[in-house]
Order: structure tokens, then sequence, then C-alpha cells
């Protein structure tokens, strides 16, 4: 088909379909329903521990006001959680056990990650952070500590099944 052909074809070009998403392959962009909330994502976080890579997805609430963390990651199986931040004071190193809201977390993993950000996230791209990961007594609740820089981050968060997202591509 020659140059003028393509030009002045009747036919036209299809899009393609977007890319089915699921926990791993989530785009900023997307459009995340859990707990009947419809939540952007407007930030992505790829951390990687030597050959090891989990991510953090940032969802906006609509109307803009609420923001929580989906975390993602495949070990044996696919491992969800939702985050929140909250004020706590740790430092480095990290103790083996933190209390928060009345509740005794120990911690399970610590380490190193170089991170990629997308989004609002962007501004992480190549830092590295030092993390610790911590539970509960009933490994029902957790905390998540991150060093970015001289500040210290902590999270609250739990488990959930994948059956309780659902993802609307918002891109291709």
């Amino acid at each position: 088909m020659g140059l003028f052909s393509k030009l002045f074809s009747s036919k036209k070009q299809e899009k393609p379909a977007p890319k089915e998403r699921n926990a791993l392959n989530i785009q900023v962009g997307d459009i995340i329903t859990y707990d009947l909330r419809d939540y952007e994502v407007v930030g992505k976080i790829t951390y990687r521990d030597g050959s090891y890579e989990w991510l953090s997805y940032q969802l906006l609430e609509e109307g803009g006001h609420n923001t929580i963390w989906l975390a993602a990651e495949m070990d044996d199986e696919l491992e969800l959680g939702i985050y929140k931040r909250v004020q706590l004071p740790v430092s480095t190193p990290y103790p083996k056990k933190v209390i928060y809201d009345n509740t005794a977390y120990y911690k399970e993993e610590e380490g190193t990650a170089r991170v990629l950000g997308e989004g609002r996230s962007s501004n992480l791209q190549g830092m590295e952070t030092h993390y610790a990961d911590y539970t509960d007594e009933n490994e029902e609740s957790f905390l998540s500590v991150e060093s970015w820089g001289t500040e210290v981050e902590v999270s609250v968060g739990y488990a959930i099944e994948p059956y309780e997202l659902k993802i609307i591509a918002g891109s291709f």
C-alpha cells in the first residue's frame, strides 16, 4: 500500500484495546474500585531489592480528599495490602518492636531497595530507601517503615484479596 493509499484510505485505523489490568500491571491514570469507593491511581513506586520486586500504588479517592496505598507483590502467591500513612516517630536503626495504637508490631524483614517512581511519585526516581516490615502477633495488621533521606515514613495496613479490587484501565 502506497503513501497516498494510506492517507486517503477509507478504512479507519483502529486503536488497540487496553491491556487487561491486574494488581501487578496497574498504570497511573487507572481507576480502582475498593470498598465501594473509586480511586484514581496518581502515583506508582516500583521497589527492587536485589532480584526481588514489589509495587505500591498511590490511590486518590474521587473528590481528592483521601489517599491510600495499594501494595502488591508476587511471593509464592499474589499478596495485596491497603496502607495509610500514620504519624509515628521511628528512628534508625529500626527497632525490633514498635507500638502503634496500643498494638505491638514485630520486625519481620529489613533491607534497602532502589525505587522507580511514576506520576506523583516520579520525584523518587532512582532513590534508595531503607525499609522495614512489621506485623502484629495475629499477622492481621502490618506496619511499613521507609526512610527517604532524613525523613522516616510509617504506614499501617492490612491484607486484602484480589477479588476486592476492580481495576479499570485509564490508558492503553
